[in-house]
């Protein structure tokens, strides 16, 4: 609580104004944080690129074996540092309103497929099996792009987090006025206590994981901000016997 107090002019006594700054407060942690935490992902990738900079103009570049290693090493981080740029653009506009939404009615099995097919070559190379039990006459009523987007990271991010040999299903049904997509996998799970947050950005259940296999920390707070802006929400609960169990709910297309 904020309180101002003024004398009352002429007799005793005073006027006291009090404020809820609670909200403000929270905001400003918020601002600090992401300030932060953005601070945190830029150092590592630019702090590679330039030592790897100095190290060939040392004389490294006259190296062509050594020389291709350091290219190699700021090439990706160059990539990591484009990725975070654009998923920072990308919430940026979500969060301003600016992200076009222009919902319709959506056959949902020809999305999931092609969104399949996009994280297949991944998926090979760790020997994932990936099945969609997804109904080919299912609709929702959301945007296209945004729903690909969604389903996109939530596949890939499964993909990335399960171990070689494990399997993956994408499967739909439909629950009175909404349709319920699942994403799940038989990876090592997520923790009680980190479930509440892992769509907070950058929040990181293993940091030293999350960085191995290139993740920005913005990818799940992109697919909750998408969601709400198709009316939809999201949310992860445990898979059995284990693993993860990641869930999207949008509104079912109606006649």
């Amino acid at each position: 609580m904020l309180a101002y107090a003024s004398p009352l002019r002429n007799q005793q006594g005073a006027v006291v104004v009090m404020h809820d700054v609670t909200e403000i407060r929270r905001l400003e942690r918020v601002r600090r944080d992401f300030v932060a935490n953005v601070s945190h992902e830029l150092r590592t990738p630019v702090s590679i690129i330039r030592a790897n900079a100095e190290t060939l103009l040392d004389g490294a570049i006259e190296k062509p074996e050594v020389a291709r290693r350091f290219l190699d090493a700021q090439l990706r981080s160059a990539d990591r540092l484009a990725a975070l740029v654009a998923d920072l653009l990308e919430i940026s506009r979500i969060e301003a309103g600016t992200y076009e939404i222009s919902p319709d009615e959506i056959e949902l099995e020809p999305i999931v497929a092609h969104t399949i097919d996009e994280v297949e070559r991944l998926a090979q190379e760790k020997h994932i099996e990936i099945t969609s039990d997804v109904p080919e006459d299912m609709t929702v009523w959301a945007d296209e792009q945004a729903l690909e987007q969604v389903l996109l990271n939530l596949i890939d991010n499964a993909v990335k987090y399960t171990p070689t040999g494990g399997k993956i299903v994408v499967r739909a049904k439909k629950r009175d006025d909404m349709v319920r997509i699942e994403v799940e996998d038989n990876g090592p799970g997520i923790e009680a206590r980190h479930r509440a947050r892992v769509f907070e950005r950058f929040y990181r259940v293993d940091k030293g994981r999350s960085r191995e296999v290139g993740g920005t920390g913005l990818g799940l707070a992109i697919v909750k901000h998408l969601a709400e802006a198709m009316e939809g929400q999201v949310g992860v609960e445990p898979a059995e016997p284990q693993g993860s169990l990641f869930w999207l709910t949008l509104p079912a297309a109606s006649d």
